[in-house]
Parts: C-alpha cells; sequence; structure tokens
C-alpha cells in the first residue's frame, strides 16, 4: 500500500473506504486508526465528541476485520448525534439531565448502519436537546466561530476529516446550516424518509434525520443503507436541470456572502446550460418560517420536554427555559392555524415546482458568526423543513473572512432522486474538493 494513502486515510470518502476495503486494499483498523489519530491531533481545538472511545472504535474494526463481509458499509466509520440512542455507549443529549444515560437498545438508523457493516465511531456533540444552547465544539475553519448547530459536532468532525460521514437531525435548519458553517455536504431528506425510533423527539412533526458528508455519492449511499434497499448508481440528469431561482421574503436579511453565492451560483449554472429562471413563492408563504421556528416547533418542543420541565427544570439553559414557556402560552387554536397554513403552502408546491427540477434559494445568512453562544439563524432552512421537502447544501462560495457559505437545493416531497442527481450536475459545475472541509493544508 503507498505510503501516503496509509497516512491519510481519514480524508477518504465513506464510498471510496467501502470499496478499498471490499477490495481487500484496506483493513476496518487502518482506516478506524487514521481517524482516531486525526481526533487525537485535533479534538482539543474542534471538541466534536462526547463519550468518545478509541479502544472501542478499535474493537468493533478489529471485529468486522475478522468476520465477513457484513454489508455495502464494511468498515466505514460513522460519528452519531448524541441524541441517538446507541446500546454501547451513553447517548446523553447536551444536557445534564441524561448524564450517563444507557439506552438498552441501538436507534433504529443506528442498528441498520451496523447491520451495513459501519463503525459507530463515537457520539458527536449536540446541542441541549438539539436545540440552541450550545456545547462547546468550534469551527474547524476558525475556532473562535460557531460551528453551527444541533448537529455540531457532526458537521465539525467530519469537515475536520475526523470521520467521513455523521448523522445529524434537523428540526429548523440542524443539518444544513452546521453543514454550511463548516464546509460541507448537508442533506435533510423527506420528511420521514429515515425511521426516526430511538432518537429524542424535539418537534416531532418536523423533526428529520439527515446526513452529514464531504461528497454527494457518501449521501446516495448512506441514503441508501437507511432506505433498506441496495445501494444505487449515482443518479444522474439526462439533462441540463430546470432551476427555480428563489431569494424567499427573507432575502433582506441575508449578508452580502449569501447574496453574491446565491446569484453568483444562479448565473454560473445558467451560463452551464441549465434553465434557470426568477421565481416568487405565493403570498401564502409569507411569514411561514416565523410559525415553523415559533409556533409549531415551541408549542410541541414543549411537549416532548414535559418530564425535563417538570421534573429536572433548573437543569435547563436558559434557551430552552425561553421555548418551553413560549410553547406553554401558545393555544392550540395557534397551533393548529400554524398547521393549516403550512398545508396550504404544501399543497401549492406542485405549481411552485412546475416546469421545475429543483429551486436554488439561500442556506444561511452569511458566513458563521463570531463566537460560541449563538450557533446562527435558522429562518432559511426552517421554512423547507417544515414543508417537509428535500434539501441539500453544497459548500460552493467562501465569504469575505475565507470561510465557507453554502448554497440550498430544494425539490419536490419524495423527488430525493432528482434533488441528488442536479445537485451532482450542480457540483459538477461549481463546486470544487478544495472547497470541501478544511482542506489537506492542516
Amino acid at each position: 500500500m503507498d505510503a501516503k494513502v496509509a497516512r491519510s486515510l481519514n480524508e477518504f470518502s465513506a464510498t471510496a473506504i467501502a470499496k478499498r476495503i471490499a477490495a481487500n486494499e484496506l483493513t476496518c483498523e487502518a482506516v478506524v486508526r487514521d481517524c482516531l489519530a486525526r481526533i487525537a491531533a485535533r479534538e482539543s481545538t474542534v471538541k466534536a465528541w462526547v463519550n468518545f472511545n478509541p479502544a472501542h472504535a478499535l474493537a468493533q474494526a478489529r471485529a468486522l476485520d475478522r468476520a465477513p463481509r457484513r454489508g455495502p458499509l464494511h468498515g466505514v466509520p460513522i460519528g452519531v448525534k448524541d441524541i441517538i440512542d446507541t446500546f454501547d455507549m451513553p447517548t446523553e443529549m447536551g444536557s445534564p439531565i441524561y448524564r450517563g444515560n444507557r439506552p438498552a437498545a441501538d436507534a433504529a438508523c443506528v442498528a441498520l448502519l451496523r447491520r451495513a457493516g459501519a463503525v459507530i465511531l463515537g457520539k458527536t456533540v449536540t446541542c441541549e436537546l438539539a436545540g440552541m444552547a450550545p456545547g462547546e465544539t468550534t469551527n474547524p475553519h476558525d475556532p473562535a466561530c460557531t460551528p453551527g448547530g444541533s448537529s455540531s459536532g457532526s458537521a465539525a468532525a467530519v469537515a475536520d476529516h475526523m470521520v467521513p460521514a455523521a448523522l445529524g437531525t434537523q428540526t429548523g435548519g440542524s443539518v444544513l446550516r452546521p453543514a454550511s458553517y463548516c464546509g460541507i455536504f448537508g442533506y435533510k431528506p423527506t420528511y420521514n424518509t429515515f425511521n426516526k425510533a430511538g432518537v429524542k423527539p424535539a418537534a416531532e412533526s418536523i423533526d428529520t434525520l439527515g446526513w452529514l458528508a464531504r461528497s454527494i455519492d457518501d449521501i446516495e449511499l448512506l441514503t441508501d443503507i437507511l432506505c433498506m434497499q441496495a445501494p444505487k448508481s449515482p443518479r444522474m440528469l439526462g439533462a441540463a436541470p430546470r432551476i427555480g431561482f428563489c431569494r424567499t421574503e427573507i432575502w433582506d436579511t441575508a449578508q452580502p456572502e449569501t447574496k453574491t453565492a446565491v446569484e453568483g451560483a444562479a448565473a454560473a449554472l445558467g451560463r452551464a446550460g441549465a434553465t434557470v429562471r426568477d421565481i416568487a413563492l405565493p403570498e401564502a408563504f409569507a411569514g411561514l418560517h416565523a410559525l415553523a421556528r415559533g409556533t409549531i416547533n415551541h408549542y410541541e418542543r414543549a411537549a416532548c420536554t414535559a418530564f425535563e420541565w417538570d421534573h429536572h427544570r433548573d437543569k435547563l439553559s436558559p434557551q430552552m427555559h425561553r421555548y418551553v414557556e413560549s410553547g406553554l402560552k401558545t393555544s392550540r387554536a395557534d397551533y393548529v392555524a400554524a398547521w393549516r397554513r403550512v398545508e396550504e403552502c404544501r399543497a401549492l408546491l406542485p405549481a411552485v415546482f412546475d416546469n421545475l427540477d429543483v429551486l436554488l434559494v439561500p442556506c444561511v445568512l452569511g458566513e458563521a458568526p463570531k463566537g460560541l453562544a449563538f450557533t446562527g439563524d435558522p429562518s432559511m432552512q426552517a421554512i423547507w423543513t417544515a414543508l417537509h421537502t428535500p434539501s441539500m447544501t453544497l459548500p460552493t462560495h467562501r465569504g469575505p473572512n475565507g470561510l465557507p457559505v453554502g448554497i440550498q437545493l430544494v425539490a419536490q416531497r419524495y423527488d430525493d432522486d432528482r434533488l441528488f442527481a442536479c445537485a451532482r450536475w450542480v457540483w459538477q459545475k461549481i463546486g470544487s474538493d478544495e472547497m470541501v472541509g478544511v482542506g489537506r493544508a492542516r
């Protein structure tokens, strides 16, 4: 084996690792050792992991090396957000309430990954109960900046080449926002594409499991595993995509780097052969992000955290206090009215997507904010989460401080394969591997 390859297995994609292990070119242990070496070198700065046990990770890898090939992910290390149950390591949910909590079983998604042969490398830091109160994780591009949340550890670990891919969850923007801030791919599938058994709920009607990875191929492979289907060939388009450029009603809140990224992407894709046209969302969509983030999210979160509120209120953060108090003050009538509006907008989606393959929309307000106390504004992702549409962020641009700024692609519900195909076409035209993660210079 080439010495350079042996020193940098942690930089490989999940797809490449799986192929090389299947071809007997690598061992599971060698891959895990390189991931552990990267973590040892960088974890004191990035702080992406919690309940992390290198010996246990190596034991899994050695057991896989001794066993027949289990499946398409045989030997591939995966990170798991720490609100997702694992039977063999604690699930503490970013909260002192759950310190030392040991689930009896894996979450369904983790069990499916293990069935396919994955190594569960460890648990990644989450904001408290997948909310907005952050952990200690820093942005791998600049430790003075937030990595985003609530899937902060998953995004930072993948971006820093500690692990090729990691599970996250999104209730507002908790997969796509940290993916954009950390310069990787983030994917939120159509609602309920992935089974959520064993995942701590925040707002069950919009909670969605998602992937953070350094390639579209990896996201497709991992999605096939969680959908309990044989891995398919990369999704490809037969013709250039039809793209609707939608600034959304909160365009004016975007910083210049986001406007430049999305407008620049629209222009470049048009020059590359895509059909790109401006579209405006119907009037019914006005204020939808606020209803999703406030009324619906807070009302459901107040119910989901009833036990913690009644028995451990003093251990909840000020942010969580505000969410729960807001939810408790929300009337059932207001909650139902908010959902009626969301349903109205969902019914309008076929017209929005008429003669279009995907929407190109802003993903974040701008670069990752300075400081670790605030994980960023989720407004630009929240509308699509509430609408249950699949979405993906691509790490196509940089802002004035050299930090990543992603663009967001959105497809119609249950049209995830088309989203993959369009994302691949877009990435081939305007993406660069040098933009993904922290790069090889570190």
